[in-house]
């Protein structure tokens, strides 16, 4: 086992797709559809490492990594993003947040949560 990971994502499609590949290199991973939800199942499922797709319906990623700061148990947990969007992000300015890594969606490879999880969890 790589260890627990929260997958963020509201696109069923894709969730389902990245749930398949991290749990067949070996995570355990739990879905949430939206900001909301994570919040909720990060006390239940108490991740290692989270995922989470930056526009989201409802609230963006951003509600999800401010609620993560504010708790002591919570924002220590390192954080992948990914997005369509990944040239308007800066990971100088989201790494205070807790993200320590941002993976662009229009270009990533079939493996590449799964290389961005293992770099944060070494």
């Amino acid at each position: 086992m790589n260890g627990r990971v929260l997958l963020v994502e509201d696109d069923m499609w894709r969730a389902e797709l990245e749930l398949e590949r991290l749990r067949r290199a070996g995570f355990e991973v739990v879905h949430a559809a939206h900001a909301q939800s994570a919040i909720t199942k990060i006390d239940d499922a108490k991740p290692d490492a989270i995922i989470a797709d930056v526009l989201l319906s409802g609230a963006t990623v951003m509600a999800l990594l401010h609620e993560l700061q504010s708790y002591p148990d919570t924002k220590d947990i390192p954080v992948v993003v990914y997005t369509d969007v990944s040239d308007s992000l800066s990971l100088d300015n989201l790494k205070p947040y807790g993200v320590q890594r941002i993976v662009d969606k229009t270009t990533m490879g079939a493996d590449a949560l799964v290389v961005a999880l293992r770099g944060v969890l070494a």
